[in-house]
């Protein structure tokens, strides 16, 4: 739960983003590339306590897996939308790694860790969209 604790002592830029926004799509696209499995997008707008405007949700079957896909999202989000991370925790261990974007977090998860902490149900308010094979 370290990776919730910390996206609580940081500031949301002032810029909004759409569920269209191009850092999205190219997350979205960026596991899909590594064959992520059952991304869904959280939309956070609507949610005082928010902490992010976007939370994108995937898993992966094993720890290579998990550092390949969150390696691509790094690169393809600087590569396209001249991003870098604001932070990112969890290559040590690789059971759940989170990468920042401030206003976009993206969590990557073995199938198990997702199935415990269970991010959807804890920000059920939130409008859940699923990215299938797109």
């Amino acid at each position: 739960m370290e990776q919730l604790a910390l996206l609580a002592t940081r500031k949301k830029n002032v810029a909004r983003l759409t569920k269209n926004s191009k850092i999205i799509k190219t997350i979205i696209n960026a596991i899909r590339d590594k064959k992520g499995e059952n991304i869904v997008s959280l939309d956070l707008r609507k949610i005082n306590e928010a902490v992010a405007d976007f939370f994108i949700i995937c898993e992966a079957g094993n720890q290579p897996q998990i550092r390949a896909i969150a390696e691509h999202i790094q690169h393809e989000v600087s590569e396209h939308c001249g991003e870098d991370a604001y932070h990112h925790e969890g290559y040590h261990n690789l059971q759940w790694v989170l990468i920042d974007y401030v206003n976009v977090v993206v969590h990557v998860m073995l199938t198990e860790n997702r199935k415990f902490y269970r991010l959807e149900e804890m920000w059920s308010d939130a409008a859940a969209e699923e990215h299938s094979e797109g």
